[in-house]
């Protein structure tokens, strides 16, 4: 399935603000290619870096969720963006709301372009190597 039709079979009233999101993710972060795949046993769409999961948009039925790797990592960018999205439910790696206005795109504009910078595969790397000397 491509992006294009996991997002045509979303309810109506969610396809403008799921393809404006995956929009955003594909703009603002050029390590990631989408795809579509599973988490936690739902469909979503995936968002690979090289090597590393970095991004998840989904629909579940009574919500949509956006999972960010880098910000499950980041006490700083969980912080930062808890507050400047209020009306949104945060979970510890992932943001679940209903409408544009729980997430507004230049907020998430901003979050992803922070999230950008984040080199998961070496932060992965210097903790595998830092376990093995252990």
């Amino acid at each position: 399935m491509t992006v294009a039709a996991f997002i045509s079979n979303q309810p109506g009233e969610r396809q403008s603000l799921l393809t404006a999101l995956h929009e955003v993710i594909i703009a603002n972060d050029k390590t990631v290619i989408a795809g579509i795949g599973s988490l936690m046993r739902q469909e979503i769409i995936i968002y690979n870096a090289p090597g590393i999961f970095k991004y998840g948009l989904g629909s579940a039925k009574n919500y949509m969720t956006l999972h960010l790797l880098p910000m499950y990592g980041s006490s700083i960018i969980y912080t930062k963006y808890k507050a400047l999205l209020p009306k949104a439910k945060f979970q510890k790696g992932c943001i679940n709301f209903n409408n544009e206005g729980e997430m507004p795109l230049n907020i998430i504009q901003q979050l992803i372009q922070e999230c950008s910078t984040i080199d998961l595969l070496k932060i992965r790397e210097a903790y595998q190597k830092s376990r093995k000397e252990k």
